[in-house]
């Protein structure tokens, strides 16, 4: 597909809400494509680098190699991507550890919404669908109970990390950065991106290209052949999530990990009033509700904007 500069631009500016997206466990790169309209292409494009493609490089026809994969298309996004995810690692991080409740409040509203924005884009609702979508809601907050490990920092963990946090992040709703946290990494891999470590942001990334590269064909060929089905799964998800990303938790049971650093073990959701209880400290309720609000409205303000920039 031909494209003008304009439009490169706002191909990296949607990769860079993608990369922001990315950063935050609960929230996931895969929804932010999904509503600026290029999921769907960004899976057919990276399932297009293959034997095939792979064969055309080597051979020398670089230019029919480029526009076999939709190169432009391709670096146009991740460069997006890289420059949230490391301009952005710091900022989340302290944010996180600071402001916890007003973050998750935010991302709780961009969720809700984006679930909605994506169970809109189901073309027949069926019985096959909404058990689809029960199956994923069942799924992902099954994900979200799951107590996280400690990390594991050898390279050949890093690489599978990578390989298996990948393809959460290109699923709507499921966060790669979660996943991270539930395999015992997201503080080790923000680290490393913050402190820049070559050795641990290469043997993660190589970890990413291959599983990116397995598992976007079974998603591309799953969305072409059960297209409904499919969506209404990836909505599940986005609702299952909910329950990771509630601002008001009790924290039930804690380790010490490798660092000595004391790590969250086990936690439940309660009620901001409760909260206040037991924690002492501010709920933030009517801030919270306000980010909820803002969260919510802003995926639809992206709908309606990338909706006018696809039809210029």
């Amino acid at each position: 597909m031909e494209r003008t500069i304009k439009e490169y631009i706002i191909l990296i500016l949607k990769g860079m809400g993608m990369g922001a997206a990315d950063v935050v466990p609960g929230v996931s790169g895969g929804t932010i494509a999904f509503i600026t309209g290029i999921y769907e292409e960004l899976i057919d494009s990276i399932k297009s680098i293959n034997l095939n493609a792979l064969k055309l490089f080597f051979t020398g026809k670089f230019t029919e190699f480029w526009k076999e994969i939709n190169g432009t298309f391709l670096i146009s996004v991740f460069i997006g991507i890289g420059i949230s995810i490391f301009s952005l690692a710091k900022g989340l991080e302290y944010l996180l550890n600071n402001f916890p409740i007003l973050v998750w409040s935010f991302f709780f509203g961009l969720i809700v919404a984006s679930a909605i924005y994506v169970a809109r884009t189901i073309k027949k609702w069926n019985f096959a669908t909404i058990t689809a979508g029960i199956i994923g809601i069942a799924v992902a907050y099954i994900i979200t109970i799951i107590s996280p490990a400690e990390a594991n920092t050898s390279y050949l963990f890093v690489f599978i990390a990578g390989a298996i946090a990948i393809c959460a992040m290109i699923l709507p709703g499921i966060s790669g950065s979660f996943i991270l946290v539930l395999l015992g990494m997201y503080k080790f891999i923000l680290e490393a991106v913050g402190d820049f470590n070559i050795a641990i942001i290469l043997t993660f990334m190589v970890g990413a290209a291959i599983g990116i590269i397995a598992f976007s064909n079974v998603l591309s060929w799953l969305l072409k052949k059960y297209h409904n089905i499919t969506i209404s799964v990836l909505a599940g998800f986005m609702v299952g999530s909910l329950n990771k990303v509630w601002p008001w938790k009790e924290v039930t049971a804690t380790f010490i990990d490798l660092h000595g650093d004391v790590k969250t073990l086990a936690e439940v959701n309660i009620l901001p009033g409760t909260f206040e209880q037991i924690t002492g400290n501010n709920a933030f309720i009517w801030e919270a509700v306000l980010l909820v609000i803002i969260g919510f409205a802003l995926i639809f303000v992206i709908e309606g904007v990338s909706k006018k920039l696809i039809k210029k």
